[in-house]
């Protein structure tokens, strides 16, 4: 590794100054906005991987062959000022700015009312470490033991970092330890710091394997440091200044091009089991859970199908129906189509060497090829050998697409799930065909599991090109986030998965992954006992994916009705989402539209209460509802502590209301799960029990005013749920404002867009005791048409 120390300032043009370096390495200062500043450096003028497919900074997908690294479209590109000194050069916006210090070393500054305030720096000695003959690439930065971190997508322990060391490659990690397994399934090389005085974002756009080293290290020849280093790849970085971590957050999730905003039976349970695919008589033991469904009065939305439905054998065969299994697919589609479920279907990238199209795929040239011949490579996968297919190819992005449709949705399958798509291809040197140019899958493994869902995701679109695309991937990189929601992968059954799930979901949730969520009951190992299923139902009722699967050792099948004691408590919770979903619903479009988590830590809406950076079990879904699971077993009461804010909070329930900035004791019996709804919150809510999402024909607002003065504003937003006439003003947005005084509860709606929902009314609920008239665009009601609503 060579150290890059001298530099020399080689000009300007547009908004990136040039600096010439040591070994012929250029870095290059990219002004992107007043708060998002780049760092990348290349040879040459010459970069590893010339393109990027996470950056979009104007919320549109990218190019198959992805954006030029060169390129700075979609930014405002703001003014900024460059200054020289003798050892020294500053870069500058309004609100952030850059020193480069002589040796080589960056300082970050940001404008704090007027005076510039160092925020962090690179470390002084060896900041920027360069491979001469294996191409690895590393950077330094100070660290400050006080420091918290937060991100790195799904990584397991606590939410804060510090003192950790994670690695990014790309794992089929069956059972893992939520606590401590590392790596996993995903590459998000993004996180967060956060300090006293400010936060700020750092993103490595680079797709090559990379450890993150954040106080794990220490070196007697340097002052306390954190890193990141990867085996190849560009030294390539995007600085986000919050200043708070929410900030941070979302204008990362703007950089990576948002979050899709896919159909709302997507928020409903949706069952699966590897049991019923895996049975000889799979077609009958589906149906059979349709019917089940309706026997225990459980709502539900859909089913993901296991991979037993390809299978030869034992073996799993991507677009190979097994008919003795499954003899009638378009019938047995059709069976859920009936009852409202929409259905899913597990997908593979990697082609058995016996696959039916195995020969028929390689002589097409469809493969990843061996480093060393023109062969494809050959990996370990499902407990035989195979080749992984090479999403990087033209010809294999249309094979792909043809047989989603043809083998999958012309069958009556609604989605695709994406799976096993990790690409453990450990040949690092196999040979992509990176659309024509050639490059070793060592530089973009994850990208391989990304064009995997862009070409699943066009494959839907092509084929209804108005209905909303519903896809699932468990493996990906910076800007799945586009394309599918996402899951923990294959969690072991215990207590402690249910406790570490919850920060394995907030981290990623803070990583720019908002739609997650976790195998509820756990997929391997033994069966859950009651109490513990009903405690992990009760929690992934409250996350954005709701799906029980399992694939347990025992071969017992986690579904709602296992245990008949308990069935009644878990129907109760299933319906509590069910009630929720209009919330639910609501948090989608704003995750969608304005880059807001669904799934919130709290300290993400109460950073200035130090309480809440304590490790907890606590979350908010939303702004406005705290989620406390209980994550022991044996509890009957629950420690709940309530963030600090101005208006306090009322319990789900009872309604009864408490400041906040304390801990209290709440009852917490089998059947119950503690939420509490934050003073000055208007939650839409079903006004019945639903069967599915199909049959939202009724809405309450939950009104939870401010005990005493407060106002505020609140927009909710609804459509047809599926499709993208929304787009075309085909939507119901209520837009309210509630004004709370010492007697009344004042609140004035008006409506937007020129869709018209199934529920004719909206019919207002306070809370349990309040005394105060609510007066509703100048009424005294309780309930209003919504066609005497006005427009705006």
């Amino acid at each position: 590794m060579k150290t890059l120390k001298n530099w020399q300032l080689i000009g300007q043009a547009n908004n990136r100054i040039d600096i010439q370096c040591d070994y012929c390495w250029k870095l290059h200062i990219f002004v992107l906005e007043q708060d998002i500043f780049r760092i990348a450096f290349s040879q040459d003028e010459n970069f590893r991987v010339p393109q990027t497919w996470a950056v979009t900074p104007n919320q549109s997908d990218v190019d198959w062959q992805g954006r030029d690294r060169w390129s700075s479209d979609g930014f405002s590109l703001p003014a900024y000022s460059v200054t020289k000194a003798e050892n020294s050069l500053i870069v500058a916006s309004e609100k952030l700015r850059v020193i480069v210090h002589q040796p080589l070393c960056l300082e970050w500054q940001y404008n704090n009312n007027g005076i510039w305030t160092t925020f962090v720096s690179d470390r002084k000695t060896g900041a920027y470490l360069f491979g001469v003959s294996d191409n690895q690439i590393s950077h330094f930065l100070q660290r400050d033991i006080s420091e918290q971190y937060y991100g790195l997508g799904e990584k397991t322990g606590n939410l804060n970092r510090h003192g950790r060391r994670f690695e990014m490659r790309n794992l089929d990690a069956m059972g893992y330890n939520a606590e401590t397994t590392d790596p996993l399934y995903k590459h998000i090389p993004f996180y967060i710091t956060h300090t006293e005085n400010v936060s700020y974002g750092l993103y490595y756009d680079n797709l090559a394997s990379c450890w993150f080293r954040l106080g794990s290290e220490i070196d007697n020849y340097h002052t306390y440091y954190r890193s990141y280093q990867a085996e190849d790849g560009d030294l390539d970085y995007y600085m986000v200044l919050g200043p708070k971590i929410l900030d941070v957050t979302k204008k990362y999730t703007a950089l990576t091009g948002g979050t899709i905003f896919g159909p709302k039976w997507s928020l409903g349970y949706s069952g699966s089991t590897m049991h019923y695919t895996d049975a000889p008589d799979a077609q009958e033991q589906l149906k059979k859970f349709v019917d089940l469904c309706e026997q225990h009065a459980i709502p539900c939305d859909s089913f993901q199908l296991s991979s037993g439905y390809t299978s030869i054998g034992n073996k799993r065969y991507v677009f190979n129906w097994n008919y003795d299994k499954v003899p009638q697919p378009k019938e047995m589609s059709a069976y859920f189509h009936r009852a409202g479920m929409k259905l899913a279907a597990n997908i593979k990238p990697c082609l058995l060497h016996d696959h039916p199209k195995y020969h028929e795929v390689a002589q097409a040239g469809l493969f990843i090829q061996d480093s060393e011949s023109d062969n494809p490579e050959i990996s370990v996968f499902w407990d035989d050998e195979g080749s992984h297919l090479d999403f990087t190819n033209p010809n294999t992005i249309n094979w792909w697409k043809n047989n989603v449709k043809q083998q999958l949705l012309d069958y009556g399958i609604d989605s695709t799930w994406n799976d096993n798509n990790e690409f453990e291809v450990w040949d690092n040197n196999a040979k992509c065909h990176y659309f024509g140019k050639g490059l070793a899958i060592k530089l973009i493994r994850p990208l391989q599991p990304l064009l995997m869902m862009k070409a699943s995701y066009e494959a839907q679109i092509e084929y209804a090109p108005n209905l909303r695309p519903y896809l699932i991937s468990r493996s990906g990189s910076p800007g799945m986030n586009r394309y599918v929601q996402t899951w923990s992968g294959d969690n072991r059954t215990n207590w402690n998965t249910l406790r570490y799930n919850i920060k394995m979901g907030l981290g990623m949730s803070l990583s720019g992954l908002y739609n997650v969520g976790h195998d509820v009951g756990g997929f391997s190992g033994n069966k859950p006992d009651p109490e513990l299923f009903v405690r992990w139902v009760q929690n992934g009722v409250m996350h954005p994916r709701f799906t029980i699967h399992s694939w347990n050792d025992d071969k017992t099948v986690n579904e709602p009705w296992m245990y008949p004691e308990v069935t009644p408590i878990i129907r109760e919770a299933i319906k509590l989402r069910y009630r929720l979903m209009p919330y639910l619903y609501n948090l989608l479009w704003k995750a969608h539209h304005e880059h807001e988590p669904m799934l919130r830590p709290t300290f993400l809406d109460h950073d200035w209460d130090n309480n809440t950076f304590k490790e907890n079990d606590d979350y908010l879904l939303g702004q406005d509802l705290l989620v406390a699971s209980v994550v022991e077993p044996g509890q009957t009461t629950r420690e709940v502590y309530l963030p600090d804010n101005q208006h306090g909070w009322y319990d789900f329930y009872s309604h009864q209301w408490f400041a906040g900035k304390q801990s209290i004791i709440v009852d917490a019996p089998l059947e119950k799960i503690p939420l509490f709804i934050k003073a000055g919150s208007i939650l839409p809510l079903s006004g019945n029990r639903l069967k599915n999402t199909q049959y939202d024909n009724r809405r309450e607002l939950l009104i939870m005013p401010f005990l005493d003065q407060g106002e505020t504003t609140i927009t909710l937003f609804d459509d047809d749920g599926i499709s993208f006439d929304y787009l075309n003003n085909k939507y119901f947005g209520l837009h309210l404002n509630m004004k709370c005084t010492d007697n009344n509860i004042e609140l004035t709606m008006n409506k937007r867009g020129d869709f018209i929902p199934e529920y004719t009314e909206i019919v207002f609920t306070l809370p349990s005791g309040e005394s105060r008239k609510l007066i509703v665009n100048g009424m005294q009601t309780n309930k209003i048409n919504i066609s005497d609503i006005k427009s705006s």
